[in-house]
């Protein structure tokens, strides 16, 4: 008989966001006259850039001509893109890259799923708590995960590294021996990012004790601050230990387009049961070629455009805006006496929940008596309890009115 992977049993029964999908739902259908605003999932509203829609409609003619048609691109990806993020993202930082270090994925959700192919069955890994669901859901279906215990919101076997107030909402290395660990900065959910100095111990850390860094760059065109770096590489010695993915979905507005890079660099490795090193680099290239067929031609070149002068101008004008929506929320819940954590070098907001409220508790109450949408911060781990995540992606005006409901709300 066939059996099932038993593992997708220890998930929680749906997925965070498809289950605040179903509230809010059930909500519009009791009050169909009341007019929800959606800070909750981290969704891009404003339109793709003009230089971008150009270079689709090019691509688009060039598929319609038997000249210039393409089938199955290469599967690491068309080399003008990936020669176009090392002069863009990375020469400009100080960073030299080869092009065969550079991966074109269709999306950072399935990059991060699917990087934990390289690794054994015995992996041992950690998080930071609370962290981007997809981190830890995808190591529990491959069976990286004990038990889950609903009591506490743990699994067996997974190494959680505390984010709090104490510690600036930021992941402190573990005592506890661990194989890879997943960082994201700037972090996703809190919206706090780290420092130079802070990922240096970092990178320190996982070159003295052969940790594999897993590195989510998706945000790291919010950052504001000048000591906060834009890319791990930044850091000495990270090209030995770290892997960085990033995505387009927030710096250009491609959460409908799905487009993404992953760069690994062919001095990363990780070691056999016989502590013989292992070039990450060639065995993710070999699990592309099985695997992907590669990202559609059209979207590689509306990402190409993302490089222009005009593209870069005009999706920074997105971003631009989008700061602004969080400042507003930022600088509006704290006048009415919430605090706020985050929103300076990201789009998020974190919220702490008033009068020790439990987050689920204040969702409810947000939807039922504000009609605004947020993400309790639970479903984010553990330490996400007691917080709420708001997104800044919204419209000027949406904001600005979301606000000014929460505020005027009386407990």
């Amino acid at each position: 008989m066939a059996h099932v992977n038993e593992n997708y049993a220890k998930l929680p029964g749906t997925y965070l966001f498809a289950t605040i999908a179903k509230k809010v739902t059930a909500y519009e259908q009791r009050h169909p006259e009341r007019r929800i605003i959606r800070l909750g999932i981290g969704d891009v509203t404003r339109p793709l850039a003009p230089a971008i829609i150009d270079a689709m409609h090019k691509a688009t003619a060039e598929m319609g001509s038997a000249a210039t048609f393409r089938g199955y691109g290469p599967e690491q990806g068309y080399e003008f893109l990936r020669a176009a993020i090392i002069k863009g993202d990375y020469e400009t930082r100080g960073v030299s890259l080869e092009l065969d270090e550079v991966f074109i994925g269709d999306g950072a959700k399935t990059d991060v799923a699917c990087i934990q192919d390289l690794f054994g069955a015995d992996l041992k890994f950690a998080v930071a708590d609370p962290v981007y669901p997809v981190y830890l859901d995808s190591n529990v279906i491959t069976g990286h995960t004990g038990r889950y215990h609903a009591e506490t919101g743990r699994y067996d076997n997974v190494v959680y590294l505390p984010c709090t107030p104490e510690n600036g909402f930021k992941a402190q290395p573990p005592a506890e021996k661990v194989d890879i660990v997943y960082l994201c900065n700037p972090s996703n959910p809190t919206g706090t990012a780290m420092s130079y100095e802070e990922l240096s111990a970092w990178v320190t850390y996982a070159r003295e004790n052969k940790v594999v860094l897993i590195y989510d760059s998706a945000y790291e065109t919010y950052i504001t601050e000048s000591d906060i770096p834009h890319s791990i590489y930044e850091i000495d010695g990270a090209n030995e230990v770290a892997i960085e993915l990033r995505s387009y979905s927030k710096c250009a507005g491609f959460t409908g387009m799905r487009c993404s890079y992953i760069i690994v660099p062919r001095t990363c490795k990780a070691y056999t049961k016989a502590g013989e090193p292992v070039t990450l680099n060639f065995l993710w290239n070999r699990r592309q070629c099985t695997f992907f067929n590669g990202t559609p031609y059209i979207i590689q070149r509306a990402a190409e455009a993302y490089y222009s002068a005009d593209g870069r101008a005009q999706c920074r004008a997105d971003i631009d805006y989008y700061m602004e929506n969080a400042h507003t929320i930022r600088n509006g819940l704290t006048e009415a006496g919430y605090t706020v954590y985050g929103a300076a070098n990201s789009p998020y907001a974190w919220v702490q929940t008033p009068q020790g409220m439990k987050s689920g508790d204040f969702f409810n109450l947000l939807l039922e008596r504000a009609a605004v949408v947020t993400t309790p911060g639970s479903g984010f781990g553990p330490h996400g309890e007691g917080y709420m995540r708001l997104t800044a992606f919204g419209s000027r005006a949406d904001t600005t009115e979301a606000v000014e409901r929460i505020k005027n709300l009386t407990f």
